[in-house]
């Protein structure tokens, strides 16, 4: 029976995030995951935000994520991924609470944002390639009766998202338009990453 991957060992997945695996899975890749145990607010602190660009972090952030399980896993393909959102060039991080959650969606309401999600691929220690796409979504303009209301009914995991919505579900009445590929909304550019796996000979065709 044919096999869409190719590689000897499953792709290595530097993330625990059920979405990114599942996206990677409904592909008909074949993967395993490991926490990259990166501090990614660290990694921003090492950095200059301003001078680098939100979608350049998002690089930088996704290449530290696959070096670190590489270097672990030497001999194995390792794929790290991260996503930023920009607003105007300002970078929003998950908040965390309740509060600084109500004030995110407070400066996104009304306003165009983009999400620049990066891959990178690694082995042996080093990195095999990187990419990056980017989607664009602008949020309608929203009471603070509606913000309350939707804190309430997305729950307290809604606070570990950034942009505190997940368009794959209640997330999505929050907007008035989507631009992008879904998978780059979600926090995998799938499309480059697939062109790349393909160029490094993992997958069949």
């Amino acid at each position: 029976m044919a096999a869409l991957w190719t590689a000897p060992a499953p792709l290595l997945l530097a993330s625990t995030s059920t979405t990114r695996r599942a996206l990677l899975e409904s592909a008909g890749l074949i993967v395993d995951t490991q926490a990259p145990s990166v501090d990614e607010r660290a990694v921003e602190q090492a950095v200059d935000e301003k001078a680098l660009g939100p979608a350049d972090l998002a690089l930088h952030l996704a290449a530290e994520k696959a070096l670190a399980v590489s270097r672990r896993h030497p001999e194995r393909l390792v794929l790290g991924a991260d996503q930023v959102l920009d607003l105007g060039g300002v970078v929003a991080h998950k908040p965390g609470d309740r509060t600084t959650a109500r004030a995110q969606l407070r400066a996104l309401s009304g306003r165009r944002h983009a999400l620049h999600s990066a891959g990178a691929l690694a082995r042996g220690g080093g990195l095999v390639d990187s990419f990056v796409d980017t989607a664009h979504l602008a949020m309608r303009p929203l009471s603070d009766e509606a913000i309350e209301a939707y804190l309430d009914l997305a729950g307290p995991d809604i606070l570990r998202t950034v942009g505190v919505y997940q368009v794959e579900s209640l997330g999505i009445h929050l907007f008035e338009r989507v631009e992008g590929q879904h998978s780059t909304i979600l926090g995998l550019p799938l499309l480059p990453l697939l062109a790349s796996l393909r160029r490094l000979g993992c997958l069949a065709f």
